[in-house]
């Protein structure tokens, strides 16, 4: 439809606005990422999001609703059965989950476990639902005495392997993961499994930035293959390329923090590309959500928020950009874990229109069926398009 010729994706990863209907049955009643960490900072600076419409979609303490917006804004509901990355990620490419991940809070069964030690020819530690900060600490030095890598993982289906850089190589600790990979089929498919490497000294270790995420393939095709096969390019920047492995892209580069990843973006749009450029930035829920640290969650917000303004200098006449993300984290829960939540959803370009209001949409698959129409290409998968109130035909 009309001359759109570009999509920018951003992911702000974690940044959910609350209120999802099922939030109680996922023991997320009253969490609110946005509102909840701008209550408890005494107030967010986001004047650039703001105009964009972000504090017409919930409560925030600084932003406060517009009544011109310079853009679309609205909120997507999750309608997939989790509240994980793979799982959001996923259903915002227009494939949502019949059933969910597993997960195992009571650690991986004995037979898993035995296998996957026979395979890397080594024993483990842990095996428990728990903190990656947390557990590196509680066993990290048992972990160096015996070179034994440590399994644990959390509310999320993540099987997540932690080593420190002197005693298993990274490249090492790869493999390990994609033998656990390979093991995690079937029944105990789970959506990610995560190589965790650290570093430091007994009381002080730090896990790095070489984290490297293998997740399972899509079951079908998603809206990225749909634009590849059209002739378009897909590029992923941040863990875009481990979330769908390595699928449905043309380019990916592998950033690791959020100000790398806006960098990232920048640069494949100045190459004039036309398709899809699918960006994930992290560090508000790696850093922050899953540690509880409101303020650096603030913080963080407040500086996408700064360099947001070069992403819209940057749009073409035939570009839209769309800010939303892919489940929630409140930082101020008890929980370390994702929260479930409905997400914002942000929309801007040359070609956007002004203060129009998307509502509660029914499924994060509508960013995928809006994509496929602004772009053009034939969608058969979920999600009800948005495209046609946003852009002239």
């Amino acid at each position: 439809m009309s001359n759109i010729q570009r999509v920018i994706l951003i992911i702000l990863d974690s940044v959910g606005c609350g209120d999802a209907p099922d939030a109680e049955s996922f023991g997320d009643q009253g969490s609110n990422t946005l509102s909840n960490t701008a209550q408890a900072v005494g107030g967010l600076k986001l004047p650039n999001m703001g105009r964009l419409g972000l504090g017409n979609i919930t409560p925030i303490k600084g932003v406060s609703p517009v009544d011109e917006a310079l853009g679309a804004y609205g909120r997507l509901t999750e309608v997939s059965p989790g509240k994980d990355t793979t799982t959001g990620h996923w259903e915002l490419m227009g494939i949502p989950l019949e059933s969910p991940f597993p997960t195992y809070p009571h650690g991986f069964p004995k037979d898993i476990i035995a296998e996957f030690e026979r395979r890397i020819g080594r024993r483990t530690l842990g095996n428990y639902p728990a903190s990656g900060t947390v557990i590196i600490q509680e066993l990290g030095v048992e972990h160096m005495r015996s070179g034994k890598p440590i399994v644990y993982t959390s509310a999320d289906s993540v099987f997540q392997l932690a080593a420190h850089e002197e005693v298993i190589p990274v490249d090492e600790l790869y493999r390990c993961c994609q033998i656990a990979r390979e093991i995690l089929s079937g029944e105990h498919a789970v959506g990610r499994v995560i190589a965790r490497p650290f570093v430091g000294e007994p009381g002080n270790f730090t896990r790095t930035e070489r984290r490297k995420d293998f997740s399972l393939t899509p079951p079908k095709d998603t809206l990225m293959d749909v634009l590849k096969a059209d002739g378009k390019e897909v590029m992923g920047v941040g863990k875009i390329e481990d979330i769908f492995a390595h699928r449905g892209l043309t380019q990916s580069i592998h950033t690791l923090n959020n100000m790398a990843g806006v960098d990232a973006v920048l640069g494949f749009m100045a190459t004039g590309a036309n398709g899809l450029v699918f960006a994930n930035l992290v560090d508000f829920d790696m850093l922050y959500g899953h540690r509880n640290n409101p303020r650096g969650y603030a913080d963080a917000l407040e500086e996408f928020d700064v360099r947001l303004p070069e992403i819209q200098a940057a749009l073409c006449d035939g570009d839209v950009l769309m800010l939303t993300a892919d489940h929630g984290n409140d930082p101020t829960t008890p929980s370390t874990d994702h929260s479930r939540e409905r997400v914002p959803i942000l929309v801007t370009g040359p070609q956007v229109r002004r203060a129009t209001d998307l509502g509660t949409r029914d499924s994060f698959a509508d960013v995928a069926a809006s994509i496929a129409d602004l772009l053009g290409v034939a969608w058969e998968g979920a999600g009800m398009s948005f495209a046609r109130a946003i852009v002239s035909q």
